[in-house]
């Protein structure tokens, strides 16, 4: 489970960094904020998982 969990949070990380990287090819300030909301959760995601493997050991 946890791998499925750090793939789709990943994949959200990467959506965002997109999102963010198009708004700001065509000027739009709106997906660019919604790119780094997404791509900070995704990252934060991340660490929760990060913190659940450490204390799995």
């Amino acid at each position: 489970m946890s791998a499925t969990n750090k793939a789709r949070n990943k994949a959200e990380e990467i959506k965002g960094k997109t999102k963010k990287t198009a708004g700001k090819a065509v000027g739009n300030d709106k997906l660019q904020a919604k790119g780094k909301a997404d791509q900070a959760k995704g990252n934060a995601k991340q660490a929760g998982e990060k913190i659940k493997d450490v204390f799995k050991k």
